[in-house]
């Protein structure tokens, strides 16, 4: 039983961290579509500053690349913490380690710190593509 429930904290979790914030934006675009069907039926002019701030998306997207790459520096530092946690409680025996779910989950976060490392070199790449063009 004690086997099942690591993971499914540890995928719950990380569902969590990104489903959430998922979750809230487009709660927050949906109340702001609704506030402007509002004011439609109610007759009321609405300026055109204000709907295009209410329908516009962020403009986080320019800051995309440095986001993805600190994701990933932390990934990989956590992969690397959890590493080395795994490898001090049992007392540096590789045996013991390997069959320690840490290892596990420090692999599974390194790999997706890479992923996201990969990521912002590759936009890094493109927005210096766009400039120069």
């Amino acid at each position: 039983m004690e086997g099942i429930v690591v993971p499914i904290v540890f995928f719950g979790f990380l569902g969590a961290i990104i489903l959430v914030p998922t979750w809230l934006r487009e709660r927050t675009k949906q109340s702001a579509h609704k506030l402007i069907s509002q004011a439609i039926e109610r007759g009321q002019t609405l300026d055109p500053s204000l709907l295009e701030r209410l329908t516009d998306t962020p403009q986080k997207q320019v800051d995309r690349p440095r986001r993805t790459l600190g994701s990933g520096v932390v990934l990989i530092a956590l992969a690397i913490g959890l590493g080395a946690a795994s490898f001090l409680s049992n007392g540096f025996d590789y045996a013991d380690a390997s069959s320690d779910g840490m290892i596990l989950g420090a692999t599974i976060l390194g790999a997706l710190g890479l992923g996201f490392l990969i990521l912002a070199i590759v936009d890094y790449a493109g927005n210096r593509k766009k400039a120069d063009v």
